[in-house]
């Protein structure tokens, strides 16, 4: 399993949610990833989800 981290921030650059998940592959953190920022209703908000690499598996602008 590898760790992946999961920031999201606001418009202003301001680090509003930081949190680190394990998954088994890229494809696995991009569904948790995108599960836990519609739980914590971050869908909308600047973020994104990086792999222990420095590779993005989820980005929204």
């Amino acid at each position: 399993m590898k760790v992946y981290k999961l920031t999201v921030f606001e418009q202003t650059g301001e680090n509003i949610y930081e949190d680190s998940f394990e998954a088994a592959t890229d494809d696995e953190a991009k569904k948790i990833g995108k599960g836990i920022l519609e739980e914590k209703g971050y869908v909308d908000h600047t973020h994104r989800c990086a792999s222990p690499l420095g590779k993005l598996v989820l980005f929204h602008p």
